[in-house]
């Protein structure tokens, strides 16, 4: 057993030499664990050891493989790169991980297929938590001069890949550093920017309205606005027919309000029934983990900063909220959207790496994307908003979305990951664009066959009809 006094022993050796250059490690030669230690960037903030899991459990090679792991510029990093390398380097930039101070690298899904297949992969812990896009993006482009650095040797082409706000990362990363990726896998990936955030009002702005309940969304939230909120959401369940923890059983509000949020996630699709309940059952992140996972997720709670922006990035002055598939909206239709409380932005997705950063849409490589249709965290209308803006650019043929049956946030398995990657390599090196759904025709996605193509097994909670054989 490692003990806390042998990590301190070597503690300082990570602040030195390792903060430039870090070092090699083979399988056969496994690492001594240290204690995290004090950022040179960040003040407040621990980095761990790179060569340890978060477990404590040693970080080492794969068979065939050499690890490299160090620290630069306050955030820890790893590299792996195979015996037989093929000259690609895949760079992967992980998702959120809450506000605490110790940040932390770890390992991409596909790491034994990439290094299978001769790839090298590098990932970063970055140097801050919270929402921090722009932080994630100079990390993990960083890693490719570090993999100079530590190797020696350039890699000839780079990918770039990420998950949840690490698609984020991997979509403003290509739009930053537009020569330095050949293609991207986002998979799970925040690709509508400040969307998110909206659809999060969304949910919750239409759930007081129809519950009845007045609420409120302070700018500058006071010491006490996480209890209002409570009490205010605490009157909210009963109406809808919510509770923290357990299978909703939906009054006929509820059921209007699954339907407003079905159509602001994506559209009509199947598995959104099971998805609903699975979220509903879901309670949300701490310190609002009393509550049903959606209200957790309240907007007015940070006055809509996510507490990295400038200011308030929602909006939904222009939103028209629909219930039904009508051509014309329902009288109750109209009713709900003169009830609802309406929010002004004071600020906009970043242009640059500040705050939230805009993600426009405009790839000039190939971008193949994975998203589970029951995801009420990073909802599936996140592929939609991206498929959009590429459309606009006129670089549709530069995006494929692959649509997957699953409820879960970042819910794939390894074949659906291993298919999806494979057909991005295939793309880059042929030239052939590979098969995708058409995310933008609601009829294609309200298909009860939606999702089937590319999903593989079943996933847990995600309940629909069976794909055809």
């Amino acid at each position: 057993m490692i003990t806390w006094s042998k990590r301190a022993a070597l503690a300082l050796a990570l602040v030195l030499p390792l903060a430039a250059v870090g070092r090699p490690a083979l399988a056969a030669d496994p690492p001594v664990c240290t204690a995290p230690v004090p950022s040179t960037t960040q003040p407040g903030y621990l980095v761990a050891d790179p060569d340890c899991e978060i477990t404590g459990a040693p970080f080492t090679a794969l068979p065939g493989a050499r690890v490299h792991t160090g620290i630069s510029a306050g955030a820890a990093y790893r590299i792996e790169v195979p015996d037989h390398w093929n000259g690609t380097l895949v760079v992967y930039a992980h998702g959120y991980r809450g506000a605490g101070t110790v940040v932390y690298v770890d390992n991409p899904a596909l790491r034994a297929h990439y290094i299978a297949e001769g790839y090298a992969w590098a990932a970063s812990s970055y140097a801050t938590n919270g929402y921090d896009v722009g932080q994630g993006v100079r990390d993990s482009y960083a890693m490719i001069g570090l993999f100079r650095q530590a190797t020696g040797v350039a890699a000839r082409n780079v990918i770039m890949t990420g998950a949840s706000m690490g698609g984020q990362v991997t979509a403003v990363a290509i739009e930053t550093y537009p020569r330095s990726f050949v293609g991207a896998m986002p998979y799970c990936g925040v690709l509508g920017d400040v969307r998110l955030f909206d659809y999060f009002l969304d949910a919750n702005v239409t759930a007081a309205a129809l519950a009845k309940v007045p609420i409120s969304f302070p700018l500058t939230p006071p010491a006490d606005y996480q209890d209002q909120w409570r009490a205010q959401v605490a009157a909210m369940l009963p109406a809808l027919g919510v509770t923290a923890g357990r299978p909703p059983s939906l009054t006929a509000a509820g059921k209007t309000w699954s339907d407003v949020v079905e159509r602001r996630t994506g559209g009509v699709r199947p598995g959104f029934d099971s998805a609903f309940a699975y979220w509903n059952t879901a309670t949300s992140l701490a310190p609002l983990n009393d509550l049903p996972f959606l209200f957790g997720l309240y907007p007015g709670l940070t006055g809509g900063t996510s507490n990295i922006a400038t200011g308030n990035v929602t909006d939904n002055r222009g939103t028209f909220y629909r219930s039904t598939s009508r051509l014309w909206p329902t009288a109750d239709e109209w009713r709900l959207n003169a009830s609802v409380l309406r929010v002004r932005h004071t600020a906009v997705a970043d242009p640059g790496l500040a705050g939230i950063p805009r993600v426009d849409g405009n790839p000039r490589i190939p971008v193949l994307s994975l998203h589970d249709i029951g995801d009420l965290f990073v909802p599936f209308s996140m592929e939609q908003i991206y498929a959009g803006r590429a459309l606009a650019h006129g670089k549709s043929s530069l995006f494929v979305s692959r649509a997957i049956r699953g409820t879960g946030h970042c819910d794939f398995n390894a074949q659906e990951l291993t298919e999806g990657f494979d057909a991005l390599t295939g793309w880059i090196h042929t030239g052939h664009r590979p098969a995708g759904d058409n995310i933008l025709n609601p009829s294609a996605v309200a298909s009860p066959a939606f999702g089937c193509r590319f999903t593989r097994a079943t996933h847990a909670a995600f309940v629909a009809p069976a794909c055809p054989a």
